[in-house]
């Protein structure tokens, strides 16, 4: 089984209880599926979950090198030079990340609201950056940016391989062919 979650903002990428916040366990109702990686906390978007451990290992481990697209809308009008830079791998002290795909884009098309709403600055422009890992690191995405000097004020996950989020709505989810997936991947 492969279920493909739209996880919302403020969610916890685990099923058991953590009192006062919202987990997995209050969308998905299935039991013995597991997420095929992460996505933080405060990231939304796509999430994968499983229970064949064998595809779980092909979508989350780095030796696979699936690619997963992921949108941040930035504080700043990322340059040409900071794209640059994160096509290049980027330098984060611990590790030097792998070169990534990374383009400007405009604001997704049917994006929906994030609740709550990023912070607004009127003298401050923000920007839309479509990035693409073929690595996973902690909070990766967030810390390029960033070190970019372009910090990221929402981040959604687009697509993982060929499944992409625009097949189920914020907070819902919807089971996928895993052959299909194999096949993409």
């Amino acid at each position: 089984m492969l279920i493909a979650f739209n996880k919302p903002f403020g969610v916890i990428c685990k099923f058991s209880p953590e009192p006062g916040k919202r987990t997995l366990a209050d969308f998905i109702k299935v039991p013995e599926v597991y997420p095929a990686g992460r996505l933080d906390t405060d990231s939304e978007g796509l999430l994968l979950l499983t229970d064949d451990g064998a595809l779980q290992t092909r979508i989350a481990s780095p030796r696979f090198k699936l690619p997963k697209v992921y949108w941040a809308q930035v504080e700043g009008m990322p340059t040409e030079g900071a794209l640059a830079a994160l096509r290049a791998g980027v330098d984060l002290g611990e590790f030097r990340t792998l070169p990534a795909g990374a383009r400007l884009i405009d604001e997704p098309p049917g994006l929906w609201p994030r609740d709550p709403p990023i912070r607004y600055r009127a003298k401050i422009p923000t920007g839309w950056i479509e990035v693409t890992l073929r690595e996973g690191k902690n909070r990766q995405v967030r810390r390029m940016t960033a070190k970019a000097g372009f910090p990221t004020l929402r981040l959604v996950r687009a697509q993982i391989g060929q499944v992409s989020v625009a097949v189920v709505p914020p907070g819902e989810w919807r089971e996928i062919e895993p052959s299909s997936f194999w096949a993409a991947g």
